[in-house]
């Protein structure tokens, strides 16, 4: 049985949920308030169910409108894609580009996934890579882009997100509740290993360097082995793995800003095309 779900009245029910207001939502799709109305009534009758309820401050969605609303995001993302593959001139030529392990399993996807069916002809080359050694090599014409970790505050690089450095712990394990307590450290020389340092002396955290890594992966293995607590950026967090928060008397390390950097050379279309992509992947992934 089709439900003949009519993309108008998808966008104009995702407006309302996001707006809590049908005012403020014929303002986002350019509809009067009473045509907002109408078409909330017309996707209630097709689904079968009220979609909102009046509440303290506007209108709320109900159950029904909450099992709708993923769905809704996905049919009206979909379409956008569809609208701007048969739009756009597919690209040619290569791009180089360096991406940070903790983003490899998260954004790299969604942001090669969504270029390859915009640009099929695209030849991509990823390098996994510290952000020290990524800039350098974008600098040096090795890489055409590269996404980078920067310190809050001295940040160059075009801004992506924020995403703090926290001290991470396995459930399992709980080596947190050690005295001194085993951490691994980041090898990596610079600001990272200097903040995490800094972050337990500033927290009064006795401390003893059970493990030193020079990659996010083996940072990973030894806080999910439960070798050592260990600091992961705060949106790549291992499964069985939590934040150690205030209450366990550890503050953040720090608040890393993620960047982006272009090769000093003119960029060429297939180049500023993937960093669009990356910055909508980033856009999707915290919510910028």
């Amino acid at each position: 049985m089709s439900l003949g779900l009519d993309s108008d009245l998808l966008k104009t029910f995702v407006a309302v949920v996001d707006s809590g207001n049908f005012t403020r939502a014929g303002e986002i799709v350019g509809r009067t308030q009473s045509a907002i109305s109408l078409q909330i009534k017309r996707l209630e009758d097709v689904v079968g169910a009220p979609l909102f309820q009046r509440g303290p401050r506007g209108v709320e969605p109900t159950d029904k409108a909450a099992l709708l609303l993923p769905n809704a995001r996905r049919i009206l993302a979909l379409m956008e894609e569809t609208v701007a593959v048969v739009a756009s001139r597919p690209l040619q030529g290569p791009v180089r580009i360096g991406v940070p392990e903790e983003y490899v399993q998260t954004i790299l996807p969604h942001a090669l996934g969504s270029f390859a069916k915009r640009h099929p002809l695209v030849e991509v080359t990823v390098r996994y890579g510290s952000s020290l050694d990524n800039r350098a090599a974008v600098e040096a014409g090795r890489l055409d882009l590269a996404v980078v970790f920067e310190p809050e505050g001295k940040a160059t690089a075009e801004w992506l997100a924020t995403d703090p450095t926290v001290w991470t712990t396995s459930t399992i394990h709980a080596v947190h509740e050690q005295d001194p307590v085993p951490v691994a450290l980041d090898d990596t020389p610079g600001w990272c290993r200097e903040a995490m340092l800094s972050a337990l002396v500033r927290d009064s955290i006795r401390f003893r360097v059970a493990f030193s890594a020079d990659t996010a992966a083996q940072l990973h293995a030894a806080v999910t082995s439960g070798l050592a607590i260990a600091p992961l950026s705060r949106s790549s967090l291992p499964p069985l793995c939590r934040e150690l928060g205030a209450t366990d008397g550890f503050g953040p390390i720090d608040s890393a800003q993620v960047g982006l950097v272009q090769a000093p050379q003119g960029a060429s279309p297939a180049v500023l095309g993937m960093c669009q992509a990356v910055r909508d992947a980033f856009a999707q992934r915290f919510g910028a």
